[in-house]
């Protein structure tokens, strides 16, 4: 009786180790892609680029369908910081892999907040959240009178920053094209070759154009509450308005009243309204009025130059160049 059971006993133990020897061989030979089965997919955001007023552009990249086909994809957005597909969203296909996405619908100067999702049989599985604010509409207009001689400028607010949008007009003296200064503050009108500041004033150019500066009059001319520009934000500006290549246009007054022709791609899109006072550049006369505008910034390339930005009619672009503080530009004034 004893033998009997020792021998149920041990054919028990042997069926046991058995079934383990073939289970785990079962599950050594498992296909990977069963493993993954009733999972989400994997999913990461793209960077947003090409921000306007209305569009922007973002997307995704999904590394796995963990074992079940993604059959939708894209993004969705939101002024909440997590967006769900129950929010605005695009639909970009189906499948693995990297997707890019065109949000349009946008109200401008607005925050949003955008994630990718993908969608399996499981689930919707979304990536990390981005947030961008798109592009301000026309500029916001206001005006403000120098306390010095009562001039009174229009004023536009882009992005973070508040702009006179107008030349600066102020001229406490005047001299002719012959005289240059990189030491002494220098104050010019164009085509007024002479020192008498009511006889400048009276002028067609001071009342479009406004005055010229050499860099060391630039430097202290705006009025309290108001600096010359450093270099950095100028480049904030046209950052805002869109890439170099197109900025100019975005901010030169439009027609050809004031910019010869053609007056290339300009749209004054945000209320700046350069205009082409042309320039001084030493020789004893003033060139390219009408043409061209040069505008100082506050930022010094070294001890005989500085940092001007210029618009041109022939083109769309904004340019930065290296000047001599000698030379005749305009200026605009940006608010502390």
């Amino acid at each position: 009786m004893k033998k009997k059971r020792s021998f149920l006993v041990l054919s028990s133990l042997l069926f046991g180790l058995c079934l383990c020897f073939v289970m785990g061989c079962d599950k050594e030979n498992e296909d990977p892609k069963e493993k993954e089965k009733g999972k989400i997919p994997e999913i990461t955001t793209t960077e947003i680029s090409e921000i306007s007023e209305t569009t922007a552009v973002s997307g995704g990249n999904i590394s796995t369908d963990n074992g079940e086909a993604v059959t939708k994809r894209g993004v969705c957005w939101s002024t909440n910081q997590n967006p769900t597909i129950q929010n605005d969203k695009t639909e970009d296909g189906s499948g693995v892999g990297s997707f890019t996405s065109s949000i349009s619908g946008l109200e401008s100067n607005t925050t949003y907040y955008v994630r990718s999702y993908a969608t399996n049989s499981v689930g919707t599985a979304y990536g990390n959240a981005i947030s961008f604010k798109t592009k301000g509409g026309g500029g916001s207009e206001g005006s403000f009178t120098d306390s010095r001689d009562g001039n009174v400028y229009k004023t536009v607010t882009i992005g973070d920053q508040v702009w006179m949008a107008e030349n600066l007009r102020y001229i406490p003296s005047v001299i002719g094209p012959d005289s240059v200064s990189s030491t002494m503050p220098y104050y010019y009108v164009g085509d007024y070759n002479g020192t008498n500041v009511s006889e400048a004033k009276a002028t067609t150019y001071y009342a479009t154009y406004g005055v010229l500066y050499n860099w060391t009059a630039a430097c202290s001319s705006c009025p309290s509450g108001w600096h010359l520009p450093t270099e950095d934000e100028w480049a904030e500006l046209i950052e805002y308005v869109g890439e170099i290549s197109v900025a100019g246009g975005k901010l030169k007054e439009t027609g050809t009243t004031h910019w010869g022709n053609p007056n290339e791609g300009a749209t004054n899109e945000v209320g700046f309204t350069a205009l082409p006072g042309g320039y001084l550049y030493g020789y004893g006369m003033f060139q390219n009025i009408g043409y061209d505008g040069y505008f100082w910034t506050v930022t010094e390339k070294s001890d005989l130059s500085a940092t001007s930005y210029y618009m041109k009619h022939n083109v769309s672009d904004v340019s930065k160049t290296y000047s001599y503080k000698t030379r005749g530009f305009s200026v605009r004034c940006v608010k502390d």
